[in-house]
């Protein structure tokens, strides 16, 4: 249609969230599906962060506020940097958005021109490269398979960068894998940005308190201060702090960067919810305690799943470090037969089977960038991901 921006021509719908939104239509139509496709904790926000929302209703705290957020916000998150990744921001240097993922759009849309490359590692989360492309920029794809732990190393760092560089995005834990970078790796990365000046770091840290095994995590300005001036570091309460529908995200960075945002969000979205930003507050600023509570909860899950993943033929499960994702290798099933002759061909005809077959719903790996994989959230019950993967097993068992 001649009258749709030419833009729109460059980038899909969200897949993981045509995933989620196709078993909710398949269960509203009386199907029995688990769906393990959403991002999204099971846990419900924690109540004294519900109570500073109402409170702020009914305190009349449902104005405008300032478009990127307010000062008691940005004192917040300050006192967050500085507790968790001992960095040092004041209140210029933080931009609040409506979610992290508007942080990311607004930073794109605010610093890429034509023919400038993002830098992305493979796997992805979906939204990485398609942002990029909306925003005029060029991915750079740099695969991390599972023989390197779903990580890029410095090396490959090095040899993608070129004069067009313009940011390369770290998330770490990573959507869809779950890989972290220990200090080491992080550093190795951080020297390798170091000797090109004109590179920026987007790092997406929103999975940063889901880790696992006494994992330490570490941001790319921490670990390297040399970087902080050209390092936007971003996070938010959606994940760690269960309050995706909120949509709180934030970040820390140059001032310059943060002006250009807040410049791009006047014009956009304006303010976050005013609401949301009272409840923010709350999470940031009151006990922290549970969120290792709720950390050491989804590592059963990890475990539990991983095992089973692994008992499953033709499936290969690595342990992640955090997040809330494991992302198996579906490579042993490409060329088997369904048991009514369909060819698996590849990884989205691994996750149509399992949703088709036994009512499982995953999200392919092409979607991520890397294939043969499909991803599984365990952000759900052990209960409900028992079931799940006693039917992938019996999928799987089926192919000939």
């Amino acid at each position: 249609m001649a009258f749709i921006a030419d833009a729109l021509g460059r980038i899909k719908p969200s897949p993981t969230i045509a995933v989620t939104s196709k078993a909710a239509e398949l269960r509203a139509a009386g199907k029995d599906v688990i769906g393990l496709g959403a991002g999204e904790p099971d846990f419900d926000t924690i109540d004294y962060v519900k109570e500073a929302g109402i409170k702020a209703i009914r305190d009349g705290q449902t104005k405008y506020t300032a478009a990127d957020g307010t000062p008691e916000l940005k004192d917040a998150i300050c006192q967050k940097f500085k507790r968790d990744n001992d960095l040092d921001y004041k209140r210029e240097n933080i931009s609040v958005n409506c979610g992290g993922k508007h942080t990311i759009f607004n930073a794109l849309i605010a610093t890429l021109n034509p023919g400038d490359e993002v830098i992305i590692p493979t796997p992805y989360w979906v939204s990485y490269p398609d942002m990029t492309l909306l925003a005029g920029g060029t991915p750079v794809f740099v695969e991390a398979t599972i023989d390197t732990g779903f990580k890029i190393t410095a090396a490959q760092l090095d040899a993608a960068i070129t004069p067009k560089t313009k940011w390369i995005i770290l998330n770490s834990p990573s959507n869809p894998s779950g890989a972290a970078y220990t200090y080491d790796e992080m550093k190795a990365l951080t020297d390798v940005v170091l000797k090109h000046p004109h590179v920026w770091i987007f790092a997406d840290d929103i999975y940063e308190h889901i880790i696992y095994d006494n994992f330490k995590f570490h941001t790319p300005a921490q670990v390297e201060p040399k970087l902080k001036d050209r390092t936007l570091t971003m996070n938010g309460v959606a994940k760690a702090y269960a309050m995706t529908g909120w949509r709180i995200g934030f970040a820390g960075g140059p001032v310059e960067l943060i002006n250009a945002m807040r410049k791009v969000q006047s014009q956009s979205t304006s303010n976050p919810c005013s609401i949301s930003q009272v409840a923010a507050v709350a999470a940031l600023t009151g006990p922290q305690g549970y969120l290792k509570e709720r950390a050491a909860e989804f590592q059963k899950r990890r475990d539990m799943v991983v095992s089973m993943i692994n008992d499953v033929p033709g499936l290969s499960c690595p342990t992640p470090e955090g997040a809330f994702y494991v992302y198996p290798s579906c490579a042993e099933l490409i060329g088997k037969k369904t048991p009514d002759g369909k060819v698996i061909e590849t990884d989205l005809d691994v996750s149509t089977y399992l949703l088709e077959s036994v009512g499982v719903a995953v999200v392919h790996g092409e979607a991520f960038g890397l294939s043969p994989h499909f991803r599984i959230s365990y952000a759900t019950s052990e209960d409900v991901l028992k079931e799940a993967c006693g039917r992938i097993k019996k999928a799987c068992e089926a192919l000939s």
